[in-house]
C-alpha cells in the first residue's frame, strides 16, 4: 500500500484520505440507520390502542421510548393531540422537516467524492505524463523502453486509484440514499395515520408499512 502511494505521486495521498473518509461516513451512517430503524407497524398498533382509550400520557411514553425519527414525529403529534386536523398535519410536516438534516447528514460528501476522485486521478496521470516528457526533453529523447513504461505505469496509478475510490463512494451513496427514502416514507405514513387516529375521522385501520421512496411530504430528493 505504501509503495503504491509513493509511486503514484502526491495526489495519491488525498485519494487515500478520501477513501478513509468514505469508510468513516459509511460506518457512521450505517450505525445511525440501524438505530433509527424500528418496527413502525408495531409502534402504530400500540399507539392506536392507547389513543383510542385517550391514554395520551402512556402514548407519549411509548413514543419517547422508541428511537429514531419516526417516533419523534409521532411524539410531536401526540403531544398536540387537542389541535385540529390542519394544525396537526402542519405539526407533523414540520417535525419531519426538522428530521431531514439528521437523515441526510454527510451523505452529500459521498456524492462529492464520487465526482471529484476520478478527476483527481486523471490530474495525477496528466502530471505524471508531463514529468515523463520533461525528463525525455532533458535527456535528449534517449531513454529505454523499460524506463518509459515504468514512468507511464506510475502515472496511471492515480487514475486507477481515483476510480477505485469513486465507484464504492457512488454505490454507498446510492445505498444510504435509499435508506433515507425508506425512513422518509415511514415518517409520512406514520404521520398521516396518527393524524387520523387523533382526529377520529374516516379512520380505516393501521396502514401497511411497505418501504417505498415514491412519495415525499417532508422535503425534496435525498442527497
Amino acid at each position: 500500500m505504501i509503495e503504491f502511494l509513493l509511486k503514484g505521486g502526491p495526489l495519491m495521498w488525498p485519494l487515500f484520505l478520501c477513501s478513509i473518509l468514505v469508510l468513516g461516513i459509511f460506518l457512521d451512517r450505517l450505525f445511525y440507520f440501524h438505530r433509527a430503524t424500528i418496527s413502525v407497524g408495531e409502534l402504530m398498533q400500540g399507539l392506536a390502542n392507547l389513543i383510542r382509550k385517550r391514554n395520551f400520557a402512556e402514548a407519549l411514553h411509548e413514543c419517547a421510548g422508541a428511537p429514531g425519527p419516526v417516533a419523534r414525529v409521532l411524539h410531536s403529534a401526540v403531544i398536540h393531540h387537542e389541535a385540529g386536523r390542519s394544525e396537526l398535519r402542519q405539526i407533523v410536516q414540520e417535525a419531519g422537516q426538522l428530521e431531514m438534516p439528521n437523515l441526510e447528514r454527510k451523505i452529500s460528501i459521498l456524492a462529492t467524492i464520487a465526482f471529484v476522485a476520478p478527476l483527481m486521478g486523471f490530474l495525477g496521470t496528466v502530471i505524471g505524463m508531463i514529468e515523463i516528457f520533461t525528463s525525455l526533453s532533458t535527456t535528449g529523447g534517449f531513454t529505454s523502453a523499460t524506463e518509459l513504461s515504468s514512468g507511464i505505469y506510475m502515472s496511471l496509478l492515480t487514475s486507477a486509484s481515483g476510480l477505485a475510490v469513486a465507484i464504492p463512494s457512488y454505490i454507498i451513496y446510492g445505498y444510504l440514499s435509499s435508506r433515507v427514502g425508506m425512513l422518509m416514507h415511514d415518517m409520512e405514513r406514520a404521520g398521516i395515520e396518527v393524524v387520523n387516529l387523533l382526529c377520529e375521522e374516516n379512520h380505516t385501520g393501521i396502514v401497511d408499512f411497505v418501504p417505498s421512496s415514491s412519495s415525499r411530504v417532508f422535503g425534496g430528493d435525498s442527497k
